[in-house]
């Protein structure tokens, strides 16, 4: 069993390396540093009571994990920005920004069409979204309009992270096919559905 100061050591030796392995991989200095922390904390709250002999192993694929869920919430994220963005929805800094609340182009009140088929789009995606399963709908609004990471969104739900991987993907999957009746961006929710 390691103790407190082993555990501070091996997160002292292994921070800059961690670093700068995960920035080359993500290519983000800030996100690099967060997914460095998150790996962190993980290693030091479940399982800083093995062996420091484990640590080394342990922490790799903690942060591998941490990586990978970044990669995951990138991608989602990214689909729905280039699907928002395609729609003329305005990006904003607030924290209380809502996309669906804010698809207004300047020029609406000139182009009736365009606004009708905006109402329309954000009445599809609401839809889409309520007919969600309950636990898919929670865990992606957590997950990809929340932000929360996996291990926040576990504990919010009251469920195993490995659960909410499952519903966030199911979601996504239910939300691609759903909307790509509807002619949204085929090659995009392609890409989404191509993720198992």
């Amino acid at each position: 069993m390691a103790s407190t100061q082993e555990l501070s050591n091996f997160l002292a030796q292994v921070e800059r390396r961690a670093f700068k392995q995960t920035a080359y991989a993500v290519r983000d200095d800030h996100a690099a540093m967060d997914i460095v922390q998150d790996a962190m904390l993980k290693l030091a709250e479940k399982y800083g009571a093995r062996p420091v002999e484990e640590y080394p192993m342990l922490f790799q694929r903690i942060l591998q994990n941490t990586m990978k869920d970044y990669w995951r919430r990138q991608k989602v994220r990214g689909i729905w920005t280039t699907l928002l963005s395609s729609l003329g929805v305005n990006q904003h800094d607030d924290e209380e920004h809502d996309p669906l609340e804010t698809m207004v182009s300047e020029d609406d009140h000139d182009n009736p069409e365009q606004q009708y088929e905006q109402q329309e789009t954000i009445a599809i995606i609401e839809t889409a979204i309520k007919n969600l399963p309950t636990r898919q709908r929670e865990a992606f609004i957590l997950r990809y309009w929340e932000d929360m990471d996996v291990a926040e969104t576990a504990a919010a739900m009251g469920c195993s992270e490995g659960s909410v991987k499952t519903h966030c993907s199911r979601a996504v999957h239910a939300l691609a096919a759903t909307l790509e009746k509807y002619g949204f961006a085929k090659e995009v929710l392609d890409k989404a559905g191509g993720e198992r």
